[in-house]
C-alpha cells in the first residue's frame, strides 16, 4: 500500500491576491488581478441555449466554484474559455487573451483537467506527463524537475513509473491534476476534479488547491455538482441553472441575494420547566431583526431563532443575552448557524426554473 500524498504547493516569491470590485469597463483592458473575465458570453446549439449572457470575473488568488446540475452549462462555459468551442455571442478574456482568436496561447497558459481524463494507457504516469511537457515546449531538464514536483504534490510518486492501465479512477484524477500543473500555470480550470476519489483523497486534493491559491496566488475555476465540496473550498460561488448564472458571490452574499434563505441562531436556556413556550417565543420574537423563534423538537433542545436578514444577524446575536437577562431566562448557549449552500442552491433553482423546465 502506498503512503498518502504530501500535498505541498510550490511557492512563488510574490503571490497575487484577490482584488475586490467589478470587471473593468472593457475586456480588452489588461488586468492581471482578474485573469478570467466574460461579458454576455452566450452559446447556442441550434434552438438550445447552453450558456445565456454570462458575466463572470475570476480573481487571482481565489477559487471560484461553478455549481450546477449536469447540463446546466458549466462544461460549455469552460470549453469557450479554453477556445475549444466558439461563442455565439459575447466575449471572454483569459490571461488577457481572447480564447476564440488565440486558443493555442490560452492552452499554454492555463492548466486544464476535463471531467473525463484521458491518457495513453500503455505509457507510465511519468511518461504521460513528459509527453505533455514536450507539447508545451518545456526544456527536458526543467520538465524532469517539474514532473517530480507535481507527482509529489498529488501523491503519485510511488506509482509514477507504473503503466497508466493499472491506475484506478481516483489515481487517474490525481494524474489529471498533475498534468494540468506541469506547465506551471497561473490559471487552473478543473471540471469535476474529485470524481471517483475516496473521501480522504478528496480532502487532500482540496487542501492542495487551497495551497496553490495561498502560496502562488493562482486563479482556480472549479466546476462541480457536489455542494459540500464547493462550499468547503471555494471563496466565491456561481450557481448555474439552464444555461444562466442565477447568483454569484460568497456564501453570505448568495444567501442575501437569493432571498428566502435566512441565517439562524440556536439558543439554549436552563430550567424552562415552569416557563411556557409561548412566553419564550414572545420574548425572542420581540427582538428587532428576528423573523421567528421555535422550540426544539424535544424538551431541553435549543430554540431556533430565524433572523430576518444576514445584515441583522450580528445585532440579534448581541441582543439575545441582554433580552434573556431582562426576562429572567437563563441562557446557557448561543450558536449562529449560517445558511447551507444546499439550502441556497435549492431555493435559487426552485425560484428560477418553472415546471416546464425553462428559465424565468
Amino acid at each position: 500500500m502506498t503512503s498518502g500524498p504530501r500535498l505541498t504547493a510550490k511557492k512563488r516569491i510574490t503571490p497575487r491576491r484577490a482584488v475586490e470590485g467589478a470587471a473593468p469597463a472593457t475586456l480588452d483592458r489588461p488586468d492581471e488581478s482578474i485573469p478570467i473575465r466574460t461579458r454576455g458570453l452566450t452559446k447556442h446549439y441550434g434552438d438550445l441555449v447552453a450558456v445565456d449572457h454570462l458575466d463572470l470575473a475570476v480573481h487571482a488568488g481565489e477559487i471560484f466554484g461553478l455549481l450546477g446540475q449536469n447540463g446546466a452549462g458549466k462544461t460549455t462555459t469552460i470549453l469557450m474559455l479554453l477556445g475549444l468551442t466558439e461563442p455565439t455571442g459575447g466575449e471572454a478574456r483569459v490571461a488577457g487573451l481572447d480564447p476564440a482568436r488565440n486558443p493555442l496561447e490560452v492552452k499554454r497558459r492555463v492548466g486544464y483537467m476535463p471531467d473525463s481524463v484521458g491518457f495513453y494507457t500503455d505509457l507510465t504516469g511519468r511518461e504521460n506527463l513528459r509527453y505533455t511537457a514536450r507539447l508545451n515546449r518545456i526544456p527536458e531538464a526543467e520538465a524532469s524537475d517539474a514532473i517530480d514536483d507535481v507527482l509529489d504534490q498529488v501523491g503519485l510518486t510511488a506509482r509514477a513509473d507504473d503503466l497508466v492501465e493499472t491506475y484506478s479512477r481516483g489515481m487517474l484524477q490525481r494524474l489529471g491534476i498533475a498534468d494540468a500543473l506541469v506547465k506551471d500555470p497561473d490559471i487552473l480550470i478543473l471540471d469535476e476534479p474529485t470524481t471517483a476519489i475516496d473521501p480522504i483523497g478528496v480532502v487532500e486534493i482540496l487542501d492542495l488547491l487551497r495551497g496553490l491559491v495561498r502560496d502562488r496566488g493562482m486563479a482556480i475555476l472549479l466546476s462541480s455538482h457536489l455542494l459540500n465540496q464547493v462550499q468547503s473550498v471555494c471563496d466565491r460561488i456561481g450557481i448555474f441553472a439552464a444555461g444562466r448564472m442565477i447568483g454569484q458571490g460568497t456564501l453570505a452574499e448568495l444567501a442575501e441575494k437569493v432571498g428566502g434563505v435566512r441565517p439562524h441562531i440556536e439558543v439554549a436556556f436552563e430550567d424552562l420547566d415552569g416557563t411556557s413556550a409561548e412566553r419564550v417565543a414572545g420574548v425572542l420574537r420581540g427582538i428587532d431583526g428576528v423573523a421567528d423563534a421555535k422550540p426544539g423538537r424535544n424538551p431541553g433542545d435549543p430554540w431556533t431563532v430565524t433572523v430576518g436578514s444576514t445584515a441583522a444577524e450580528a445585532v440579534v446575536r448581541r441582543r439575545i443575552p441582554m433580552v434573556a437577562a431582562e426576562h429572567d431566562l437563563q441562557l446557557v448557549s448561543l450558536r449562529p448557524v449560517a445558511p447551507s449552500l444546499e439550502d441556497i442552491y435549492r431555493h435559487a433553482v426552485a425560484r428560477t426554473i418553472p415546471a416546464d423546465g425553462g428559465v424565468r
